[in-house]
């Protein structure tokens, strides 16, 4: 009987020993209020091509989710306003074109929600110049979150320089949902 009762004595202060000696892991609250913003990109190295191919589906994502959450308001609200003034800023020289095609497509669908999937960046040469495009696929919702179908679109940007280095760019659209420049009539691929 002595030996049962050191053996549950020793036990239990084994349980004890074990239990006060495991670390405790802090919670999403507390990481995010003990986080300094130092490493918000990511660990992993990236080419420029990829940096501005991750840095154009970001943006068109976030300017798609404004749109959606634009179209679905009443647009003549204080906030609508605010959504309106974010999405300019999302351009160049924005006017009052800039928006029309988008909503007028995003209107006659009902569209609640967008989603980027595949993107590609890719150049045209137009004369003397060098336009930068991005093609993506943008995946339409309605409000019972139902696709509504993928589209292919296009989108133009600009990147300017914010800095005597050069090293730093602001990134901006100077046409959304645009069509590409058409380089002659002659189609590629097999006809029949």
């Amino acid at each position: 009987m002595k030996r049962i009762n050191n053996f549950l004595i020793l036990t239990i202060l084994l349980t004890l020993f074990a239990a006060c000696n495991k670390k405790t892991e802090a919670s999403d609250l507390d990481k995010l209020r003990n986080s300094n913003n130092t490493r918000s990109y990511p660990a992993v190295q990236m080419d420029s091509m990829q940096a501005i191919n991750s840095i154009t589906k970001q943006k068109v994502q976030e300017l798609l989710d404004l749109s959606t959450l634009y179209v679905s308001g009443n647009r003549n609200t204080e906030v609508d306003s605010f959504i309106y003034s974010q999405m300019e800023s999302y351009f160049h020289k924005p006017d009052s074109l800039t928006f029309k095609r988008m909503f007028k497509e995003l209107d006659s669908m009902k569209v609640k929600a967008a989603k980027v999937n595949e993107l590609s960046v890719y150049k045209e040469f137009y004369k003397k110049d060098t336009l930068d495009y991005a093609k993506f696929n943008v995946e339409y919702f309605d409000d019972k979150n139902k696709s509504l179908g993928s589209f292919e679109k296009n989108a133009q940007y600009i990147l300017l320089s914010t800095s005597k280095m050069k090293k730093e760019f602001k990134f901006y659209f100077l046409d959304f949902y645009s069509k590409p420049l058409k380089k002659d009539s002659t189609s590629v691929g097999v006809t029949k």
